[in-house]
């Protein structure tokens, strides 16, 4: 079973007591007819959230393997190559 302090050390004061007082104020503060929609929101910006964060991520992990294996640069360019191959 994962509990709350398991999920976030932030919540882990909050028990089921003051879960129960939340949703009550914001069923007051909102009503019936807003908590899903405001729900609704919440979770879409959780979701973007995620995303943005996952972008960043992947982007310092290539930053890290094109450090850790950077391309081989081109060989030396010798102009009298290409006058000899001219003449």
């Amino acid at each position: 079973m994962i509990t709350i302090s398991q999920f976030s050390p932030v919540l882990a004061g909050i028990g089921g007591t003051e879960i129960m007082w939340i949703a009550i104020v914001v069923l007051v503060l909102f009503g019936a007819k807003k908590v899903p929609e405001l729900m609704k929101g919440v979770g879409t910006g959780i979701k973007e959230f995620k995303k943005a964060s996952r972008d960043v991520q992947d982007e310092v992990q290539r930053a890290f393997d094109e450090e850790a294996h950077p391309p081989t640069p081109p060989g030396p360019h010798r102009p009298t190559d290409s006058i000899a191959q001219s003449k």
